[in-house]
Parts: C-alpha cells; structure tokens; sequence
C-alpha cells in the first residue's frame, strides 16, 4: 500500500492553471482538485498532457476577443 503522504492531487484554479497539492490536506481556496491522488510524477506528467497552453484563461479569451473584432473590422 502507498503511504497517502507520497500521494498527491493535481489542483486548478478559475484561470485554468494547474498545480499539485499534496493528497489528505485541505485545497487552498480558488483551486479545485482534478482526477485521483497518483505519486508525484504521475500528476506532473498529467499536468503536462492538460496544461498545453500556459497563459491564464483571462489572456486567452482577451487575445481571442482582441483577434475576433480585427477580423471583424477588416472584413467589413
């Protein structure tokens, strides 16, 4: 058995970045647990396969916004 110590939880908060937080203690506050308690390398390398985009969702949709009304104004 795994000692639950070892364990930890991938954690993200409402800007869509990603952490780990060590499994058996409380989530800081703004962040939500995703998936299973897994070891350490396990949750870094999944964060790996989600976290393909590092800018925080906030920039993201402003950039996209910003990207939409160029279209927008050079098409009308």
């Amino acid at each position: 058995m795994i000692d639950t110590d070892e364990m930890y939880v991938i954690v993200r908060n409402d800007e869509e970045q990603y952490s780990i937080w060590r499994s058996g203690r409380p989530v800081p506050a703004g962040w939500e647990p995703v998936g299973e308690p897994a070891s350490r390398e396990d949750c870094l390398a999944r964060i790996g396969e989600l976290w393909t985009d590092m800018r925080p969702a906030s920039l993201r949709a402003a950039m996209s916004a910003s990207a939409e009304e160029q279209r927008t104004q050079h098409s009308g």
